[in-house]
Protein backbone atom coordinates (compact mmCIF):
# COMPACT_ATOMS: atom_id res chain seq x y z
CA UNK A 1 0.00 0.00 0.00
CA UNK A 2 1.70 3.49 -1.23
CA UNK A 3 1.66 6.04 1.95
CA UNK A 4 1.52 9.43 1.14
CA UNK A 5 3.50 11.95 3.45
CA UNK A 6 0.22 14.69 3.59
CA UNK A 7 2.33 16.82 6.48
CA UNK A 8 4.66 17.57 4.00
CA UNK A 9 1.99 18.83 0.66
CA UNK A 10 -0.30 21.54 0.83
CA UNK A 11 -3.85 21.83 0.84
CA UNK A 12 -4.34 22.84 -2.65
CA UNK A 13 -1.81 19.74 -3.70
CA UNK A 14 -3.88 17.23 -1.55
CA UNK A 15 -6.97 18.48 -2.52
CA UNK A 16 -5.74 18.07 -6.34
CA UNK A 17 -4.82 14.95 -5.76
CA UNK A 18 -7.78 13.89 -3.97
CA UNK A 19 -9.87 15.44 -6.96
CA UNK A 20 -7.93 13.30 -9.50
CA UNK A 21 -8.57 9.87 -6.99
CA UNK A 22 -12.73 10.73 -7.55
CA UNK A 23 -12.15 10.90 -11.49
CA UNK A 24 -10.15 7.79 -11.46
CA UNK A 25 -12.78 6.11 -9.24
CA UNK A 26 -15.73 7.51 -11.45
CA UNK A 27 -14.23 5.57 -14.44
CA UNK A 28 -16.39 2.34 -14.72
CA UNK A 29 -13.21 0.54 -16.69
CA UNK A 30 -11.11 0.82 -12.93
CA UNK A 31 -10.33 -2.88 -11.61
CA UNK A 32 -11.98 -3.42 -8.37
CA UNK A 33 -8.62 -3.82 -6.64
CA UNK A 34 -7.47 -0.92 -7.94
CA UNK A 35 -10.46 1.13 -7.26
CA UNK A 36 -10.21 -0.16 -3.23
CA UNK A 37 -6.60 1.21 -3.22
CA UNK A 38 -7.59 4.18 -4.82
CA UNK A 39 -10.94 4.51 -1.95
CA UNK A 40 -8.79 4.24 0.42
CA UNK A 41 -6.42 6.88 -0.61
CA UNK A 42 -8.96 9.37 -1.20
CA UNK A 43 -9.96 8.74 2.61
CA UNK A 44 -6.23 9.26 4.05
CA UNK A 45 -6.49 12.39 1.44
CA UNK A 46 -10.11 13.52 2.50
CA UNK A 47 -8.67 13.47 6.12
CA UNK A 48 -5.69 14.97 5.87
CA UNK A 49 -7.58 17.79 3.78
CA UNK A 50 -10.13 18.21 6.43
CA UNK A 51 -7.46 18.50 9.30
CA UNK A 52 -5.88 20.99 7.46
CA UNK A 53 -9.01 22.70 6.98
CA UNK A 54 -9.52 22.26 11.04
CA UNK A 55 -6.39 23.49 11.94
CA UNK A 56 -6.96 26.92 9.40
CA UNK A 57 -9.92 27.55 11.58
CA UNK A 58 -8.49 27.51 14.66
CA UNK A 59 -5.93 29.65 14.19
CA UNK A 60 -8.98 32.15 12.55
CA UNK A 61 -11.19 32.25 15.71
CA UNK A 62 -7.90 32.43 17.65
CA UNK A 63 -6.97 35.64 16.16
CA UNK A 64 -10.61 36.67 16.13
CA UNK A 65 -10.71 36.81 19.77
Amino acid sequence: RRKINMEKKSFEALLKELETVVKDLENKDIPLDEAVKKYQLGLELSKACYQMLEEAEKLVVKEIK
